[in-house]
């Protein structure tokens, strides 16, 4: 398989060929390689755990396309003159909180407002003027072209610093009403990153949008950061009435006897905002609360018997767990039944990954025991990279979106598109509903495909212990599991003992049929390459037989019930260029990592061969795609969306590369950004958005009153109007995709 590699800045990113059962120290042998950093530079991540030596990449879980972060290591000596250079490097640049830089002239003791490291206002004391001259270090001369005031924080975890002009001002004193309030001017506001609706600290905001409806609400953008000033924008301050004006610096001689009265330590308006340590119950003292009592008691008693889950932070008495502790834990982490983990699993600081009892039964660690297959290499083994969402997983009929002559490179393929789930078995289904679709690949002997009709042998009858994906027969079928569930789609009475043959074989349950270019040594049908989805077939009956090895097998026939012709027929072969099907499929970033495995097999040939750098094998001609050709039903039905007309001419350009590409960029640009599906009932906002009317109910019942795409402010009336001529499109292009939504 293959992953990708990126360093942590995302400057580099390599594509890198390895198997699945390869170690940690040959992955890294490998990006020595390709981007030249030894071993010893290197550190790899992934998922938030550090990759250790001896461990492979199965024992991470580390899939296919999925992305290792590379940190690299820096020389101390390099290391201490880049930060001795950031730190004394001049901050010049200008952002649209500067004012004029004018040196106030304050005193030793004066009472101010102090930047600290976080970009936050603090309240402080000048313990020290330093001006030219002064006697300090070598290190404060350095810096005494920009440090100008020595300054303790009070009431604030910041040690004492040496300041610029510009992050001393003078104490903000004086409330502003909200109502008095411009677009563009500066203010001292409280606001909490993390949780916007509880107290944080006091920034330096803009503001830039003020609701005076029946809700007052205030938008700004905080500035965060001292030396090199980022800022948060569109920002919602919940405190408006504590809102203070930046107080302008004064010389010493223009102060009034009231500026020296509060500059000497008058008491300020009260910064402090009323906090509650449970906003549910608001510290009331009821007797039960689900968010800061006892989660299974409810019950605040006992303080000195609780313990909190280090993960969820929720509450639990010791004697109200399963089994009951006897003692507080002495461990400093601790985590409730529901947040922890198999210990297995877990790297603690200073630990190495341990070897799960569930991973030491897998294929990795029998190839490590001496196996020379090496299976971590197939693309079998490496995991779904994304699902099917747009059907259940237990969907009869065709899957929305996919056309019947649409070919996979892979079975992962299939399997993501949702045409049929399992990566390597034959039948998906279950023996209570019945079987959702095959995959004809020429597994068994007895199987005879005609095109229009094929029988078909049940699963079951093997040995395949040992890891092994086929072998031959070694005992009889049985009618249970999967073999059952695909005699469920016959339309007949079930019959264990002798079969049975359809009343109507067109009323039966659909079948989904894919063909493996495998098939091939049995058929003149199967594709020449990769997986080709053939369409819907009915079973007309099934029964029981002894098979060519000696040994009892249920067979099914099916015969195809689809409107879309054949693949194989020249109906099916102009359809299939219509469609702009001509092309297989391929997984993401496939095409790189056969270059660089092509790259890597001709840098070993030139080595050994001495081949000149000229010569590279003959490349293929890439197949034209036919473009897709809109029908008028759906131009018509487009042309009425007007809502949405700028999105549609983006949409419709990708027709000339093939219906697969029209398709994908419609479920890209009608994806709803809350549920991460195609929309359904869809509402197209004022802002030009569209998102599910579902969600958009659910944002407003928590009091969430914006856009969920550019934050757009909505009234909490807001009429939602469903889109319907969007809903018409969405209809005809994925017919049924909304069912049980």
């Amino acid at each position: 398989m293959y992953i990708q590699v990126r360093t942590v800045d995302g400057k580099k990113k390599v594509t890198v060929l390895i198997s699945k059962t390869a170690k940690i120290e040959e992955l890294k042998l490998k990006i020595e390689e390709e981007l030249e950093i030894a071993v010893d530079k290197q550190r790899l991540f992934f998922r938030g755990k550090q990759l250790e030596n001896d461990h492979t990449l199965f024992d991470y879980a580390i899939n296919l396309n999925d992305v290792v972060q590379l940190m690299v290591k820096q020389d101390v000596n390099n290391t201490d003159k880049e930060s001795s250079a950031k730190d004394y490097k001049e901050n010049d640049a200008s952002t649209v909180f500067d004012k004029e830089n004018k040196e106030p002239s304050n005193e030793i003791g004066d009472k101010v407002d102090c930047k600290g490291t976080c970009g936050a206002w603090f309240e402080g004391e000048i313990k020290e003027v330093l001006k030219s001259g002064s006697a300090i270090d070598d290190e404060e001369k350095e810096n005494k072209a920009k440090s100008h005031y020595k300054v303790t924080f009070l009431n604030a975890e910041e040690c004492d610093s040496i300041l610029e002009f510009k992050d001393v001002r003078p104490r903000a004193r004086n409330l502003i009403p909200l109502h008095d309030l411009k677009k563009g001017q500066l203010i001292l506001a409280n606001y909490n990153g993390d949780s916007p609706d509880e107290p944080g600290f006091w920034y330096t905001c803009k503001v830039t949008k003020i609701s005076n409806s029946r809700r007052p609400r205030l938008f700004v953008t905080v500035e965060l950061g001292r030396n090199e000033i980022t800022s948060l924008e569109n920002c919602e301050i919940k405190f408006i009435n504590k809102i203070f004006k930046l107080e302008d610096p004064k010389l010493i001689t223009e102060r009034t006897s009231a500026d020296e009265s509060f500059i000497n330590g008058a008491e300020a308006p009260e910064r402090n905002l009323k906090t509650y340590f449970c906003n549910h119950c608001k510290d009331a003292p009821v007797e039960k609360c689900n968010h800061c009592g006892c989660q299974k008691c409810q019950l605040k008693k006992d303080p000195n018997l609780t313990i909190l889950c280090d993960e969820c932070d929720d509450a639990y008495h010791i004697y109200c767990l399963n089994p009951p502790l006897e003692e507080v834990p002495k461990d400093d982490d601790w985590y409730c039944p529901s947040c922890k983990n198999d210990e297995n699993e877990i790297v603690k600081a200073g630990e190495k990954l341990k070897f799960s009892k569930k991973k030491s039964k897998m294929a990795s660690s029998i190839t490590s025991n001496g196996k020379t297959r090496d299976w971590g290499k197939g693309m079998a083994c490496v995991g779904r990279t994304k699902e099917c969402t747009i059907v259940p997983p237990n969907h009869f009929g065709p899957i929305p979106g996919v056309e019947v002559g649409t070919t996979w490179k892979f079975r992962v393929q299939a399997s993501e598109a949702g045409v049929h789930r399992p990566h390597v078995a034959g039948i998906h289904g279950r023996e209570n509903e019945g079987a959702y679709s095959i995959v004809l690949s020429g597994g068994y002997e007895d199987d005879v495909d005609n095109g229009e009709s094929f029988l078909f042998t049940g699963s079951g009858g093997r040995d395949l212990s040992g890891n092994k994906r086929t072998a031959e027969q070694s005992c009889d079928q049985t009618l249970t599991r999967y073999n059952l569930a695909l005699a469920l789609n016959c339309n007949a009475p079930l019959n264990t003992e002798e079969g049975a043959n359809a009343k109507d074989w067109k009323k039966g349950k659909p079948v989904r049929v894919v063909r493996n270019f495998k098939l091939q040594k049995h058929s003149k049908y199967a594709p020449e390459e990769g997986n080709r989805y053939d369409g819907i077939y009915k079973v007309v009956k099934y029964y029981p037989e002894k098979g060519k090895s000696g040994f009892l097998v249920w067979r099914y026939m099916l015969r195809r019930d689809d409107p879309t012709p054949a693949p194989w027929t020249p109906e099916g072969k102009k359809w299939i260029e219509s469609q702009g099907l001509n092309n297989i499929l391929i997984p993401v970033g496939y095409n790189e990592a056969e270059k660089a495995k092509k790259a890597g097999k001709k840098r070993v040939l030139s080595e050994s061969h001495d081949l000149s750098e000229n010569e590279s094998p003959p490349k293929k001609k890439a197949k034209a795609v036919a473009a897709y050709k809109l029908p008028d039903k759906l131009k018509k039905m487009i042309s009425k969306d007007t809502k949405n007309k700028k999105l549609w001419e983006t949409i419709t350009a990708t027709s000339e590369k093939g219906k697969q590409e029209f398709l994908a960029e419609v479920q890209n640009n009608f994806l709803c950004i809350c549920c991460l599906e195609l929309l359904n009932k869809p509402i197209t906002t004022e802002c030009k958005h569209n998102v599910c009317k579902a969600c958009m109910v659910r944002s407003f019942k928590s009091e969430v009153y914006t856009c969920a795409h550019c934050r757009h402010d909505f009234c909490s009336d807001y009429q939602m109007v469903i889109n319907k001529e969007l809903q018409e499109i969405l209809d005809e292009l994925f017919p049924g995709y909304n069912r049980g939504r």
